[in-house]
């Protein structure tokens, strides 16, 4: 339920599945808002994805969807499509994350809904947009991270093109559905109309090609595989220590320059002409990269980020998630989430909330919810039906109160 926060005040009806459309909603619902999920007879497939579980749960299920209450409804009976609809008149938000169209087969599309429910916000997440020639297509995040370039830019030099390690096609998709919905809020307020938000993962992908898009853009260079160096930086780069260690360094001022230099007893480097300014590194920065790691192979790497941060330079281990996890500034900034549930052992560690709202801040987060755990409660609630009504739509399937054994991959 919600706890008081800043979007305590708003209801959101939330049909997605998987990754990127729970995201988004969990996002919502860590700032307050009350997160209904309409899941399909099977539940939503990540309960059971695989390879690990808490108490039966997923822990990719975990991840994305605390702060819900669950209920199983069957689109495709209408007894059901009455019910959403009459959780669509104490809602103010509705997002879904199937293909284009499939809403309208269920007379749940947003044209549908307009007339009846004005102020309402929907939402709609999908691999392409709702428009388009590819809009009837299927994706996944490597596929949009592969089309919109991304997948270019990711990998070691001279290498191969690899999906980034976590899925920013998802969780950035989910991430600017988000902001749509509260951009649409925010009209709202003014018009008392609600809107339609059309967000693609392809488009969100490209959007965040930033700087790389605009060196193409103007002019015309095809920016390559980054590996672990930086274009327009020298010594914003990966070195490794005597122990082993690689370590991120961003050396580019003089300061840092100089100290570098002094540390791996290379001073001389100073004052060669060839590196003398920021611009000079930079037209010479193999040159120096070679020089700068062949010193750096001397040094512990303790040693390097303790020189670096001692001239306000950046610098870090590249960490391992383990050692990510035992960061003490991770820690402090409870990023490591524990969530509690109401059985023996369930018990969730999950990454945590990094918005931080001084004036109201979240104290506690909800277990996200099994498949259907509040069927029941929340058709009380706000829908109106008494036990016999809800039995009645139990006999016909319309609503669930468990998943059925087989679980469907969409509504």
């Amino acid at each position: 339920m919600p706890s008081g926060g800043p979007l305590s005040h708003l209801r959101v009806l939330d049909f997605t599945q998987r990754l990127a459309g729970p995201y988004g909603t969990q996002m919502l619902g860590d700032m307050g808002a009350d997160i209904i999920k309409l899941e399909p007879p099977g539940g939503d497939p990540t309960h059971k994805t695989p390879p690990h579980y808490v108490q039966g749960e997923s822990t990719y299920y975990l991840s994305f969807n605390r702060n819900k209450r669950s209920i199983i409804v069957d689109l495709k009976k209408p007894e059901a499509r009455d019910v959403v609809r009459r959780l669509i008149a104490k809602s103010d938000v509705m997002i879904e994350n199937n293909r284009p169209g499939a809403m309208a087969r269920l007379g749940l599309a947003y044209d549908d809904l307009k007339k009846d429910f004005p102020s309402l916000v929907y939402c709609s997440i999908s691999g392409f947009g709702q428009t388009g020639p590819d809009a009837q297509r299927g994706a996944l995040d490597p596929i949009v991270q592969a089309m919109a370039g991304v997948m270019s830019l990711t990998g070691e030099r001279g290498g191969r093109s690899t999906r980034a390690g976590i899925p920013v096609g998802d969780i950035c998709a989910g991430m600017y559905a988000a902001f749509g919905v509260l951009a649409a809020l925010l009209r709202r307020e003014k018009t008392g109309l609600g809107d339609f938000v059309d967000i693609s993962m392809l488009d969100v992908q490209v959007a965040m090609l930033g700087y790389q898009a605009a060196v193409y853009l103007q002019s015309g260079e095809v920016p390559g595989l980054q590996g672990r160096t930086h274009d327009s930086y020298a010594l914003s780069y990966c070195v490794t220590a005597r122990d082993g260690v690689d370590v991120m360094i961003a050396a580019n001022g003089q300061k840092p320059f100089e100290a570098l230099s002094k540390l791996i007893d290379r001073a001389d480097l100073i004052e060669d002409a060839r590196f003398r300014t920021p611009q000079d590194r930079n037209r010479n920065k193999i040159e120096l990269r070679a020089e700068i790691d062949k010193g750096c192979l001397t040094v512990a790497s303790a040693d390097i980020i303790a020189c670096l941060h001692g001239v306000g330079a950046p610098a870090a281990v590249i960490n391992s998630i383990d050692r990510a996890f035992a960061e003490p500034q991770v820690l402090h900034r409870d990023m490591l989430l524990e969530l509690h549930g109401a059985g023996a052992g369930d018990i969730a560690r999950v990454a945590g909330d990094p918005v931080k709202l001084t004036e109201a801040p979240r104290e506690c987060y909800d277990y996200p919810p099994h498949a259907g755990e509040h069927t029941c409660a929340v058709l009380k609630e706000l829908c109106g039906y008494d036990d016999a009504a809800i039995e009645a739509l139990v006999k016909l399937g319309a609503v669930l109160i468990e998943p059925v054994a087989e679980r469907t991959q969409e509504f």
